[in-house]
């Protein structure tokens, strides 16, 4: 079968089912373009000439069973994938992490302007999670010193992997520990955080989408 045929059958089974979009995507059709991609090992910006490519039985293979679960048990494209995307940028995922999403990209591609006057140099990223925020500063601010801190070790421990996947080691040093706990006695230039910040009655009205990311990160 060709790519576009596929992706077409896979765009109309997410579009007729009850689904949230949220974490990359915010319509069925970008949600099936990405899933149909990645199971291809296509890049995510490829153009219309990769819809007449035929799809081995492997990529066939993952794309139903992606599909399907998508469908049924409403897990999160990330999740099923293991990558995401933020300020530009691509970085694994892993359940029982929280997925890349906050409007602190567009910040960070700015590199903060107007709010500072130069780009900062010393740099916190507090609660990093998988460490989008704190790569994201260091890829795009690349005179910055950057450090991430978060007190889940999984968190920790996929943080350290994207800081080496976008070769950053030399720029970006993750700590596992609550809040300033690791980083006393250290001063910054800039502070940035995006915490747990879903009070009890909004996570009883998530879609359940979100319910399959770690309730502490929420």
């Amino acid at each position: 079968m060709k790519l576009g045929d596929v992706l077409q059958q896979v765009y109309e089974a997410l579009e007729s089912a009850d689904l949230y979009y949220g974490h990359g995507t915010d319509n069925a059709w970008d949600e099936a373009v990405c899933l149909v991609l990645c199971a291809a090992n296509l890049p995510i910006d490829s153009g219309q000439e990769v819809l007449a490519m035929p799809l081995d039985q492997t990529a066939l293979t993952k794309i139903q069973e992606w599909t399907r679960r998508r469908i049924e048990e409403r897990l999160p494209l990330p999740y099923l994938t293991g990558r995401a995307w933020f300020a530009g940028l691509e970085f694994n995922v892993v359940p029982g992490t929280l997925i890349p999403r906050s409007p602190i990209a567009e910040l960070i591609e700015q590199q903060f302007a107007p709010w500072c006057v130069q780009p900062p140099e010393h740099v916190l990223d507090l609660c990093t999670g998988g460490g989008c925020i704190a790569a994201a500063i260091a890829y795009h601010l690349p005179e910055s010193q950057v450090d991430g801190v978060d007190l889940d070790p999984a968190a920790v421990e996929l943080a350290r992997e994207n800081v080496r996947k976008l070769r950053l080691e030399s720029r970006v040093n993750i700590y596992l520990g609550d809040l300033f706990s690791p980083v006393e006695g250290k001063q910054y230039d800039l502070i940035v955080s995006n915490p747990p910040y879903v009070d009890a009655q909004d996570m009883e009205n998530l879609p359940e989408e979100y319910r399959h990311e770690p309730v502490h990160a929420l």
